[in-house]
């Protein structure tokens, strides 16, 4: 009982007016972010974080939870609409979520979404408040091999399901690995791949990146539409509210799925919502009845998607404020947040402000909940009627907010021409069937494995081989060949299969 009872006391705090209404404003301004093309929860979060200095710490991370949450969704609706993901996190939503708007169907699309969403945030939030301590031990587990190899495994996870053709699947990985690489060495902070360029020191921008090769290509595309056949905006039809929500039962083996992912990977330093989102669809693919529908408008690849991101919400912030070890980009900036407030993320964090901490969780399952009404209300509703403006005229208005988010990464306009170039490269990719997922996570999570795999090497001085001799990473090893040679033997026993019986017919 005495580990509830901080829990039990923070909720009065938390249900004070001026903690509602930032979380309220919170989630409609993450909405907002979050269905804008370039701009993340990450960046608004940061913009947010010197506005809330005179702030109660309690009130101040409402507003961040909600802006979490809230963008988290947000970019599902042009992932969606116009297969543009809001947020690095959404990559995998655009897999299914375009298509079925396609076939008229964005309404539900976006309302399957909203709550896998909405379900995901507050099942993360519920693993934080309930196994925040036990399973923040799993991460000093561990160590830079074994997160090398989950990096490894998530690359060829995603190579082989995501790919129809496994060589093209690969050869996109190895571009974004190369791109990943461009910029200083993370160990020797030597130059690399920069060609004199003082902008690419810093590395490739995954903002940048994502808004190329999935903003462009879509223009390029409709514009060739455009000239060939002019076309109207669509018609939303939106199904009742109610109906989505009955049909969520059948959603519930996927979710469970995703779920354990979120809570698993959310738990390593480095590895993102993009990610969970990856292996929860392989996994949906893998168990469902028609694999085969899957990126031609299956809702079960929306549900796993989004319930995945939305359950590494607060999972990434276990480390953070156990341990100090931010989980991902937006945990570190939460964790500066909390600095500023004059809380130190650690074991003591429980011990010394109990009290905000544990309203913090409540929040981050509250601002969850806010998600449904005001997502099925007011921002579905207002965002999703961009399907009604003319192809002709989407055109330009996407260019433009794709320009804007680009700029607004670090105010510099060779990001601009740099997003261009990835879009030229992402229409050649589209168009000669390479995948776009495996080079955007090749990005990802490119610096992560190569750094890893170095500071192994390094703290191998003994020549024990630390990199296959460690239980965990046997295990991983075993799972990355399991991966990587039995679908491809599956595939071609399947194909003999159906000449057999062609041939018998």
């Amino acid at each position: 009982m005495d580990l509830f009872a901080p829990l039990l006391s923070a909720i009065p705090a938390v249900l004070t007016f001026p903690n509602l209404l930032a979380m309220i404003g919170g989630v409609l301004a993450g909405i907002i972010v979050g269905a804008l093309p370039g701009l993340t929860a990450t960046m608004s979060i940061a913009v947010l974080l010197p506005l809330t200095f005179t702030m109660d710490p309690l009130v101040a991370l409402g507003m961040m939870a909600g802006i979490y949450n809230g963008a988290m969704y947000g970019g599902a609706i042009p992932a969606i609409l116009l297969r543009i993901p809001g947020t690095p996190a959404a990559i995998v939503t655009t897999f299914d979520g375009y298509p079925l708007a396609q076939q008229g169907k964005a309404g539900y699309a976006l309302q399957i979404a909203l709550l896998s969403s909405a379900f995901g945030g507050m099942a993360s939030a519920v693993a934080m408040m309930l196994v925040a301590p036990p399973l923040s031990l799993v991460t000093l587990s561990f160590g830079p091999p074994e997160v090398f190899w989950v990096g490894v495994f998530g690359m060829a996870a995603v190579s082989v399901f995501l790919g129809e053709d496994l060589p093209k699947g690969f050869l996109a990985a190895l571009m974004g690995l190369f791109i990943g690489m461009i910029g200083l060495d993370p160990v020797m902070s030597t130059d690399r791949f920069t060609f004199g360029q003082l902008e690419l020191e810093s590395g490739i921008d995954i903002v940048v990146l994502m808004v190329g090769l999935y903003a462009i290509p879509p223009c390029l595309e409709m514009a060739e539409e455009t000239l060939l056949k002019a076309k109207h905006g669509q018609k939303l039809k939106f199904s009742p509210f109610l109906e989505t929500i009955r049909e969520t039962p059948k959603f519930f083996k996927v979710w469970s799925w995703a779920y354990l992912y979120g809570i698993i990977i959310g738990l390593l330093p480095g590895a993102s919502g993009s990610f969970v989102s990856f292996l929860a669809y392989e996994r949906a693919k893998k168990i469902s009845k028609s694999p085969e529908t899957f990126g031609k408008g299956n809702p079960e690849g929306i549900a796993a998607s989004e319930f995945g991101n939305n359950a590494d919400n607060a999972a990434a912030l276990i480390p953070t404020v156990t341990l100090g070890i931010p989980g991902s980009s937006v945990a570190a900036v939460i964790m500066g947040g909390l600095l500023v407030h004059g809380l130190q993320p650690g074991p003591d964090l429980f011990r010394n402000s109990a009290d905000i901490i544990y309203g913090f969780m409540i929040q981050m399952f509250l601002t969850s909940l806010i998600l449904i009404p005001l997502g099925g209300s007011f921002a579905t509703n207002l965002f999703a009627q961009v399907l009604r403006i003319p192809r002709a005229m989407l055109v330009g208005l996407i260019l433009c907010l794709s320009i804007v988010g680009a700029y607004c990464v670090q105010n510099s306009i060779f990001d601009v021409w740099l997003m261009f170039g990835f879009g030229l490269l992402g229409y050649v990719m589209s168009k000669t069937g390479l995948p776009l997922a495996p080079v955007a996570l090749g990005v990802i999570l490119g610096p992560l494995i190569e750094s890893n795999l170095r500071l192994s090497l390094l703290l191998d001085v003994r020549g024990e081989y630390i990199l296959f001799t460690r239980p965990i990473c046997m295990v991983l090893i075993a799972l990355l060949i399991i991966t990587t040679v039995l679908p491809p033997i599956w595939k071609q026993i399947v194909l003999r299969r159906e000449k057999q019986m062609m041939n018998k017919q």
